[in-house]
């Protein structure tokens, strides 16, 4: 197995289980308030918070 097979089932089981979780909570998948839209918030604050931090080129 690649390592590149390895992150890609890493991540596989990563979404599932987050799917699940989000289910077995009655978590609606989609829509306001749902997991999708709580990653999203999360990966862009996530994404902002490095482009803050790192130095503005001169």
């Amino acid at each position: 197995m690649t390592s590149e097979n390895v992150t890609e089932a890493v991540d596989d089981r990563l979404i599932n289980e987050l799917v699940s979780r989000a289910q077995a909570e009655g978590l609606h998948l989609t829509g306001e308030g749902g997991l999708l839209q709580q990653l999203t918030k999360q990966l862009l604050e996530s994404a902002l918070d490095g482009e803050i931090t790192e130095p503005l080129p001169t």
